[in-house]
């Protein structure tokens, strides 16, 4: 059973930050702007709050200098992702052409910055790791469940479930989301009852940039203790979970876990006797997460209905 504990537990740290970008990568698209930025604003997101951690953590520790770093990587996301909902929607530029140069400018940044802020012009960023919860109180004493959602567990994980939870509702269950998809789907039919198309677009965007920021802090935390500019390409492997997913919470979340299995296999497969028992070469073991995303997507692909004005600018004079 210990091998299926910590098959669990590492799963869920790499299924969470997919999680939780994708869900924000829904509520773009899902206004109308496709957000292939994610990559770039994990990466200035999990830079802002992984610094400041660095800065702090003489003075400070623990679940409190956690969530403080959340508010200041939500923050750095939504302003990064300005800059992509400037393009898209007050310019309306091409918005695949706006994503992909703010993914090449973040790590180009990050890698400047660190070497101005920090002595001898070091780019990579350390930091100590005070924020594993050995045990939640009475949680974790659960016979089966305790072990593998409520011991060695992080505070990021509970707040990924929530910010499923609540994006589910949001999207579901209130004006917000309602008019939110109609600017989607048909944005000139919204525009025609009052809805601010242009507005609501931009609040897409920001709330998709405020979750990948929390994305690349989610990410860092549990699985090292440095950051040198890069989340392995979790922006992409999360805009694939959400073309998996269909664009719907349920279905993202299948999806997270799904590629969150895959990237335990191949990050963990030493910690796991079967698979370490198999002889197989490292090498092969990298390669599940992409080769599955592949196989995954060449079979969803025909099937995919994204939100149909999705990509598409828009012009409130043109009908």
């Amino acid at each position: 059973m210990d091998a299926v504990y910590f098959l669990v537990q590492q799963m869920m740290f790499f299924s969470i930050p997919l999680l939780i970008v994708a869900l924000g990568g829904m509520f773009s698209e899902r206004s109308g702007v496709v957000n292939i930025a994610l990559e770039g604003i994990m990466v200035s997101g999990a830079f802002t709050s992984i610094l400041l951690i660095s800065l702090l953590q003489s003075g400070m520790s623990g679940q409190a200098l956690l969530l403080l770093a959340v508010l200041v990587a939500v923050l750095t996301g939504m302003a990064f992702s300005l800059l992509h909902a400037y393009a898209a929607v007050s310019l309306r530029s091409d918005q695949t052409i706006s994503g992909t140069a703010l993914n090449m400018i973040a790590p180009a940044s990050a890698i400047y910055l660190a070497r101005m802020i920090q002595p001898n012009g070091v780019q990579q960023i350390e930091f100590t790791n005070t924020f594993r919860i050995p045990r939640v109180p009475l949680l974790g004493d659960i016979p089966v469940l305790g072990p593998m959602f409520f011991r060695n567990a992080y505070l990021t994980t509970y707040i990924g479930i929530i910010i499923f939870l609540a994006a589910a509702f949001v999207l579901y269950r209130t004006r917000f989301g309602l008019r939110l998809r109609a600017c989607g789907e048909h944005p000139q039919a919204a525009d025609s009852v009052g809805i601010n198309v242009y507005r609501m677009r931009y609040a897409g965007v920001l709330i998709s940039g405020a979750l990948a920021g929390l994305g690349g802090l989610v990410y860092v935390i549990p699985t090292s203790t440095n950051f040198n500019a890069t989340v392995s390409g979790y922006g992409f492997l999360a805009l694939a979970v959400l073309i998996f997913g269909q664009w719907k919470p349920l279905r993202i979340l299948v999806a997270a876990f799904f590629f969150g299995l895959m990237k335990t296999i191949a990050s963990a497969y030493s910690g796991i006797p079967i698979l370490q028992g198999l002889g197989i070469p490292s090498d092969i073991y990298k390669m599940v997460p992409f080769i599955a995303t592949l196989i995954a997507l060449a079979f969803t692909s025909k099937r995919s209905q994204a939100p149909r004005a999705s990509g598409v600018p828009y012009d409130k004079g043109q009908r």
